[in-house]
């Protein structure tokens, strides 16, 4: 059975798994300020850490969680997602294999 490249169903490990994994990939870029900031914190901070950055980790959580929240970043996600495995059922190579660079014969 081959699929169809341009097939826009979605399995639930693409919408419960995959999708979310970019989502959190490209919100943690986003938010990259607050992860600076509570990683800064946490590293001058030692075993106090828990104390002493709860206003930089609320940043990051209420940064990221209005990103996983919000539907049009799921859908530009999706979108990527469903780009990615078009090309990978149209190539047979996954995206990331594409995007290493070829070996040159000298």
């Amino acid at each position: 059975m081959a699929l169809d490249p341009a097939e826009q169903h979605l399995r639930h490990v693409e919408k419960d798994v995959l999708i979310p994994k970019i989502m959190r990939e490209k919100a943690r870029e986003r938010c990259s300020e607050q992860v600076q900031d509570f990683t800064k914190c946490c590293k001058d901070s030692g075993v106090l850490m828990v104390v002493k950055c709860q206003k930089e980790n609320s940043a990051l959580k209420e940064c990221l969680t209005a990103y996983y929240n919000d539907p049009v970043f799921y859908e530009e996600c999706k979108m990527e997602y469903l780009k990615e495995r078009e090309e990978f059922r149209r190539t047979g190579i996954p995206s990331k294999r594409r995007l290493q660079k070829l070996p040159t014969s000298t």
